[in-house]
């Protein structure tokens, strides 16, 4: 469980091909307070730390997350946001994440206005996953307020805070990130669907 609030970054070192898998090395500041087995969540995908070497970890990500994730498109030298999973008794400043990526979206608008920046991503809404205006969401892990929500589209507001510390900085038009949609509002929105059938 992770709340959305990135706590630093991290830099691809190494990628590697393992059948249906792929192993990823990251360096980050963090490392030496990692331990094997921990949960990591990497640009807002949950990811197990399988190996520690100094400064370095590796995680590693089976066929089902390459499949549903921006992760494929990794290479050596990106900057992940990375956030370690909250413990029990801490504020919940973000929202509740899972760190279990329901899709991609492409980031369609990147406008900087005084003193913020405005961001609009469009989704594929056939997967049934909805945004509210003022409501909840994680983008390549960072929790966000959706600024206005239209069907396949949202926009979010980023302070310069986050701009700086989170991988929004590298964001341009064409621009794949990882989407997971409110918890709450992916419960009511099935069961909607299937008093619908």
């Amino acid at each position: 469980m992770f709340t959305g609030i990135i706590e630093t970054m991290g830099i691809v070192q190494r990628v590697e091909h393992d059948g249906d898998n792929l192993n990823l090395t990251i360096t980050s500041e963090i490392t030496s307070e990692l331990k094997i087995d921990q949960s990591v969540s990497h640009n807002g995908i949950c990811l197990t730390v399988v190996a520690i070497n100094g400064k370095q970890y590796t995680v590693t990500a089976v066929h089902e997350t390459i499949l549903k994730t921006n992760i494929s498109d990794w290479r050596e030298g990106n900057e992940i946001n990375l956030e370690r999973g909250m413990r029990l008794g801490d504020r919940l400043d973000g929202h509740i994440v899972q760190g279990h990526v329901d899709q991609t979206g492409l980031c369609i608008a990147a406008e900087e206005g005084n003193g913020s920046w405005e961001f609009r991503f469009s989704y594929d809404q056939s997967i049934n996953n909805i945004t509210i205006e003022k409501g909840s969401i994680t983008v390549n892990g960072v929790s966000l307020t959706v600024v206005d929500s239209e069907p396949g589209e949202f926009s979010v507001a980023i302070i310069p805070y986050t701009f700086e510390h989170t991988n929004f900085k590298h964001f341009t038009v064409g621009t794949k990130v990882n989407l997971e949609f409110d918890v709450v509002g992916k419960y009511i929105s099935r069961l909607y669907a299937m008093r619908e059938q």
